[in-house]
């Protein structure tokens, strides 16, 4: 019996770890948008508010960048498979 390869398909590989990079993106939001909360000893100030919005302006690009990759890769991926039935 042959065994089975020990290393993924490259592109295969580097589209779960995007996926993996998409899923973890909402609790990097999360910690971002707490983090403010935790030094609040003076309430909310103006830099807490500047952090904030370039947390949320940065999730935004984070987000946009994955979006896009992962949909290219998947494109890849549908490009590069054979259709099943013999139709072209």
């Amino acid at each position: 019996m042959g065994r089975a390869p020990l290393f993924l398909a490259r592109q295969g590989y580097r589209r779960r770890r995007l996926a993996d990079m998409a899923r973890l993106l909402p609790v990097l939001g999360l910690a971002l948008f707490l983090a403010p909360a935790l030094d609040s000893r003076d309430g909310l100030t103006a830099g807490m508010l500047i952090f904030l919005f370039v947390a949320w302006a940065g999730l935004i690009v984070a987000s946009a960048v994955l979006a896009r990759r992962l949909c290219r890769s998947g494109a890849m991926e549908d490009a590069g498979e054979a259709p099943e039935d013999g139709a072209p």
